[in-house]
């Protein structure tokens, strides 16, 4: 939607979706399936290589390492033919599923960074990269319409965590007035606060994800079900539009 820039997540779900559908096809015969899924590591390896030069020397040590190893055990330890033959294997096996795996990771970094710095990044990533318990939405809740700096929140079993967009500085405020909103209806539930912008001690967007993971349980599945819940009555209605209008459903004024 053109004109609210937190909704364009494209260079995020580009990647994602196309790995996604390669995944979820299961209408192709299954040599068509293998050339697919092989063309689209091929597409998300050529878009990494644009933006990280090193993935090629990185992702060929992930293989030949354990490879070596595989090769080093096969011949020292004893099995003969058939074991050496087995390590071998193992060790090609382990070297292809770490080489899927750093690149996966590499792919993902190399995404964000696109629209690192970008208003509206933080949205891309609460659509697209949560993991595990954690739900919540690509609009902020809060948004300064001068700065375009702005407050998401998710929640999960670490509780409610609002993520700032922006300078400490600026967004701190913000952030403060959405923690008070959160306490007067759920004064008993963990607020954390992350900061996503260019100060030297601000999470970079592709760990923002990682960083949820590790915050400490504190909420069972069902109490997370109750803060939602509770938390749908502070639905933001956002900044500069006026209350009731749906900005999805807005049409232009008719020439008279």
């Amino acid at each position: 939607m053109k004109g609210i820039p937190w909704l364009d997540s494209k260079p995020i779900t580009g990647i994602l979706d196309d790995m996604a559908k390669t995944a979820d096809d299961t209408t192709k015969p299954k040599k068509v399936k293998k050339q697919g899924r092989l063309s689209q590591m091929w597409q998300v390896f050529q878009m990494t290589r644009r933006y990280d030069p090193k993935i090629t020397l990185i992702l060929v040590g992930y293989f030949v390492v354990p490879v070596l190893v595989g090769v080093g055990l096969g011949v020292f330890l004893p099995g003969g033919v058939l074991g050496t033959i087995v390590w071998i294997l193992s060790g090609v096996m382990v070297g292809i599923l770490l080489v899927l795996i750093v690149l996966g990771r590499r792919a993902e970094r190399a995404a964000y960074s696109q629209i690192e710095g970008e208003p509206g990044a933080v949205g891309a990533i609460v659509k697209n990269a949560l993991r595990r318990s954690w739900t919540g939405s690509e609009m902020p809740i809060a948004v300064n319409p001068r700065t375009k700096d702005a407050v998401y929140r998710v929640t999960g079993r670490g509780g409610v965590v609002l993520i700032g967009e922006g300078p400490k500085s600026r967004v701190q405020r913000m952030m403060g007035d959405e923690e008070r909103k959160v306490k007067r209806i759920l004064p008993a539930v963990t607020i954390t606060h992350l900061f996503v912008g260019p100060d030297e001690d601000s999470i970079p967007l592709y760990k923002v994800s990682r960083k949820l993971v590790k915050i400490k349980p504190s909420l069972t599945k069902q109490e997370v079900i109750a803060v939602g819940k509770r938390l749908g009555s502070l639905q933001a209605n956002p900044v500069g539009l006026p209350k009731g209008i749906d900005p999805t459903k807005m049409r232009a004024p008719r020439p008279r």
